[in-house]
């Protein structure tokens, strides 16, 4: 069994101005706050909510 992490690539294509502070709060989590900006994050079910709460302001791959 390897020791390799699963991960996810997240991309911010769309500004968190304006949105409800928890979603500001959230992109700021997960290392994101200018668009274009990209994360690689260990797949966990924590990191996965984050996502889904913020899921119309980034883009994912797998």
């Amino acid at each position: 069994m390897s020791d390799a992490k699963k991960t996810v690539k997240v991309t911010q294509v769309s500004s968190g101005n304006g949105r409800k502070p928890g979603q500001q709060d959230t992109l700021k989590g997960l290392g994101l706050n200018k668009i274009g900006r990209t994360r690689e994050l260990e797949d966990t079910p924590s990191v996965r909510g984050m996502i889904r709460k913020v899921q119309h302001l980034v883009k994912v791959d797998d």
